[in-house]
């Protein structure tokens, strides 16, 4: 038995137990790729255009923004591609969760979307959380250079 299914309670159903740990570590690495791959996307756009979130990143209180813009599409984009690969993986999803949690203020309170507006974020964030806190598994690029920040 491995020391990850050794580690855990006993399942309610037991024959189950020999689906779970196989797909332990493939359903951990498909989050941190979905969550990278998806991160990527929604940088895109600011990555092509660093500067064109100035006016928002100011709204919030954000000075100057013409710091703030490019580095949040950095952190947007190049951040998603860390996670993806599971790079620096730690620092890259508390930088991106960082973000999430900004945009939670943002369309909860700022917008006053409140929890139907910020609840997308608030999965975000707590999805980063979990990498940043968590790192990345044996399925990655910290792994497999036998680091992990």
């Amino acid at each position: 038995m491995t020391e990850i299914a050794s580690a855990r309670p006993r399942a309610i159903f037991p024959a189950l137990q020999k689906l779970y740990v196989p797909f332990d570590t493939l359903a951990e690495t498909l989050l941190r790729l979905t969550a990278g791959l998806l991160l990527i996307t929604h940088g895109y756009g600011k990555i092509i255009n660093p500067f064109g979130a100035v006016g928002m990143v100011e709204g919030l209180g954000f000075y100057p923004g013409v710091f703030w813009s490019p580095l949040l599409a950095a952190t947007e984009f190049f951040g998603g591609i860390l996670v993806a690969i599971g790079l620096f993986t730690r620092p890259a999803a508390f930088a991106a969760m960082i973000v999430l949690l900004v945009t939670v203020y943002f369309h909860g309170i700022a917008q006053a979307e409140g929890l139907g507006g910020a609840e997308k974020s608030i999965l975000w964030a707590a999805i980063f959380l979990f990498f940043a806190i968590r790192g990345s598994n044996s399925q990655s690029v910290d792994a497999k250079l036998g680091k992990q920040i």
